[in-house]
């Protein structure tokens, strides 16, 4: 059986995800291992816009999972992702479908299905849906943390999304150690 690129990099992410949260229990919890399908998983509907929402596979809260946070989003025709950095943990972003514009640091480009991206904590990083079909991506935290941010500018799936206040927004970046760009241009 031949195995696309696709395939094979999420096979390789999923396998590094899994040995890496069974590296080191901690007596605090021992992460429980799971079998998710593409559509299993916490699926969350983002609260302001742009419509559409994301699954949290692995985190803490999912299954204990200490050393590792796991999800996959979609991003429509227009969506983006703003500019921002994570205090506290590394992140891969890896491109399961279509193709991304990409800001990390000052380098800009162009990914496509397959590409993935590094982002060391404390780097400026942005992506944008620049095509005209929607682009799906699988992204990986080094440690948990940002996934709170997620959850607090979230609804689970189903629920109606109501707006985020500005106090609320500034508690959830506190929460998920993430600067975004505005907020920092607005401190100097």
């Amino acid at each position: 059986m031949k195995l696309s690129v696709v395939e094979t990099a999420a096979a390789i992410l999923i396998v590094i995800c899994i040995s890496q949260a069974q590296s080191t229990p901690t007596a605090k919890s021992v992460a429980k291992p799971l079998l998710l399908e593409k559509d299993e998983g916490e699926q969350r509907t983002w609260r302001d816009p742009p419509p559409g929402g994301f699954t949290l596979k692995v985190s803490p809260q999912n299954n204990g999972s200490q050393h590792l946070v796991f999800g996959t989003e979609d991003l429509l025709p227009g969506d983006n992702i703003p500019r921002h950095k994570h205090l506290a943990q590394d992140e891969i972003v890896f491109i399961q479908a279509g193709t991304v514009h990409v800001r990390l640091g000052d380098r800009e480009r162009d990914l496509h299905t397959g590409g993935t991206v590094f982002i060391p904590a404390r780097t400026w990083v942005s992506f944008k849906n620049n095509s005209a079909e929607p682009v799906s991506i699988a992204f990986v935290f080094s440690a948990p943390g940002f996934e709170k941010h997620l959850r607090c500018v979230s609804v689970p799936a189903g629920e109606k999304p109501t707006p985020t206040k500005l106090p609320e927004e500034k508690q959830c970046v506190h929460e998920g150690q993430v600067v975004y760009q505005e907020e920092e241009e607005t401190k100097k």
